[in-house]
């Protein structure tokens, strides 16, 4: 976990690190970093990552793939409908671990 204001790409390369190398990744545009690119392509994943509006050089990657993030981002928002995981209220990491895991047992079983 990291706070509301931090960035995400430091954590998304810790945890591509620990987990089994996929044949592809989604991210939106946020994720459009050199490092994460490298880090992927270490790992033989391939980014289907949109490029930011300043990115001098574009990458390219499939449109057909990054249509279907809204598969993620409608899980996230199925979560977020328990007011305990929108609002973050536990103080400790693991609480809230064991509340988005049991919201998620919930969004799954209904």
């Amino acid at each position: 976990m990291t706070g509301g204001e931090a960035h995400d790409c430091p954590v998304a390369e810790r945890l591509i690190r620990r987990v089994k190398p996929s044949k592809r990744i989604l991210g939106d545009k946020a994720y459009d970093s050199a490092e994460l690119r490298e880090e992927l392509d270490e790992h033989g994943t391939k980014p289907v990552i949109p490029n930011r509006s300043n990115r001098k050089q574009p990458y390219s990657f499939s449109k057909r793939l990054y249509k279907l993030r809204w598969r993620i981002e409608s899980a996230f928002n199925r979560l977020k409908d328990y007011r305990r995981i929108a609002t973050r209220y536990d103080r400790l990491a693991r609480n809230y671990l064991a509340s988005v895991c049991l919201a998620a047992a919930l969004v799954w079983w209904i």
